[in-house]
């Protein structure tokens, strides 16, 4: 019998801020076993189904996709914060509980009919998700699914990614 990943998440309370309880995965990382099934699981969803890229959200997205690109036999595409990135940029801007943020991508990452998974460590409200997906699509990618290591369900962020394939190891309520 495998291993429940769920025990290799460590709760912090109230961090980044009172009231919040972080979802730390550092443990889940340092544990060989735990972060290949991690790996191994969520690759699962995408065999077969020709993946040419895969998205790595910053930035723990990044430490999840880069393996799973590796499995899939396709190329790994960061989506970073503003300013990260060297080189001509396509960017959107998405609403936040608390205000706005933006993602960013080289404009050249995708060619127009590539096909794209998008990974990330946690879907909680959505949003940046979302935008992910969205700006994928704006560079001519088709959006093949969304893969999270968790999912904090009573964010109900799956309702923010409407029309998108998503597929979640962990679903904490």
């Amino acid at each position: 019998m495998e291993r429940d990943l769920a025990e290799l998440i460590r709760d912090i309370p109230d961090f980044p801020k009172p009231g919040v309880v972080f979802k730390d995965i550092t443990p889940l990382l340092g544990d060989p076993a735990g972060f290949a099934a991690a790996v191994d699981r969520l690759a699962e969803h995408f065999v077969g189904r020709r993946v040419d890229k895969v998205v790595g959200i910053e930035a723990r997205g990044f430490v999840l996709a880069a393996p799973i690109a590796h499995r899939l036999g396709a190329g790994l595409v960061p989506v970073r914060k503003p300013g990260k990135l060297p080189w001509d940029t396509q960017a959107v801007e998405y609403e936040l509980e608390y205000g706005t943020d933006r993602l960013e991508v080289h404009r050249d990452a995708v060619q127009p009919g590539e096909r794209v998974a998008i990974i990330d460590d946690v879907l909680a409200t959505g949003g940046t998700a979302a935008a992910a997906a969205q700006l994928i699509e704006a560079i001519g990618g088709e959006v093949v699914g969304l893969g999270f290591l968790m999912e904090l369900a009573f964010l109900d962020g799956a309702a923010r990614l409407a029309g998108w394939e998503h597929v979640t190891l962990m679903r904490f309520d």
